[in-house]
């Protein structure tokens, strides 16, 4: 298959998006592992240059509504303010151009931050993000759309394998969610993330340019958020910086009650469990994340314990 055929398809989505455009070039954005990316750089009409990213996700929600759908909704409505995300460009359903949906969104220069200079003041930003994130007033932008963070959980306890991984608890951390589940809310429900992670925050010079890829954002306890993001932590940087970004969130919100904690961290937890050999990670770094997702697991039940 040629170039031409293979970014055929590209150009029709940016004649339909912007008529008598035309793409210059199409190349593949690295990173993805539920998504393909592509960037695109196309001329218009009136002799400005524009580049956009096009998404690809074929993942339903409960509903059987395409996520990608969902997630366009939620950015058009988040233009509104003032969070650092994506400018939505189009919503393109299965079947016209593509097989799959697509999410045309306006590019973002900037890359994730691995390896910062400063992880102290890196970390602080990213807590100090997720705060704005659960600080806005999801009434106001209305957002009854996205699922509820509990359902979600409460799905993922309903289908448990016939075979557990009990290197990781996994048994254990199922019957003790499942006891609690549903746990009584005892914080405001706030737009949640879903995924916030450095790997999903794009930087340009150390400062925070966008938060990307909310195709997993729900309504719930803003703990949901902060305890998948202390587990990213935790693997990113260890445990120091994990506890770190922890202190500096709950300084930030301290209007959240954070008894249930322990609980979220345990469904953080399960979540990943029989996905780390899907990620395309080396085995050393497969085995990192193994020894530290079990030391955050056992924080939890010690501290449930206590």
């Amino acid at each position: 298959m040629t170039t031409e055929d293979t970014n055929a398809p590209f150009e029709q989505l940016g004649q339909r998006i912007a008529p008598g455009s035309r793409l210059l070039r199409a190349w593949p954005l690295t990173g993805g592992v539920s998504a393909q990316m592509t960037a695109l750089e196309v001329a218009r009409t009136d002799g400005t240059t524009v580049k956009w990213v096009a998404r690809s996700n074929n993942d339903v929600d409960a509903h059987g509504e395409y996520v990608v759908a969902g997630e366009f909704r939620l950015l058009r409505a988040l233009q509104a303010t003032a969070l650092p995300v994506p400018t939505p460009i189009a919503y393109h359903p299965p079947g016209k151009i593509f097989d799959t949906p697509v999410l045309v969104l306006a590019y973002v220069e900037g890359a994730p931050q691995f390896a910062p200079a400063d992880v102290g003041a890196f970390v602080r930003q990213l807590a100090a993000q997720l705060a704005q994130i659960h600080g806005l007033d999801v009434a106001a932008l209305d957002l009854s759309f996205l699922p509820r963070q509990s359902g979600v959980v409460h799905t993922r306890l309903r289908a448990r394998p016939a075979a557990l991984d009990e290197a990781m608890s996994e048994g254990r951390i199922r019957d003790t969610l499942a006891a609690v589940w549903p746990l009584p809310p005892i914080n405001p429900s706030a737009l949640l993330h879903g995924d916030f992670w450095p790997g999903n925050v794009l930087c340009q010079e150390d400062q925070i340019a966008a938060v990307i890829d909310w195709e997993d954002a729900a309504l719930g306890d803003p703990l949901a958020d902060l305890a998948n993001g202390r587990l990213e932590m935790l693997w990113a940087f260890g445990d120091e910086v994990m506890h770190s970004f922890t202190r500096a969130y709950a300084a930030l919100m301290p209007g959240i009650d954070l008894r249930n904690l322990p609980y979220w961290d345990l469904s953080a937890a399960l979540r990943p469990i029989g996905q780390f050999e899907t990620w395309g990670l080396d085995a050393a770094t497969v085995r990192t994340m193994r020894e530290r997702h079990r030391g955050f697991v056992a924080q939890a039940f010690t501290t449930l314990s206590g």
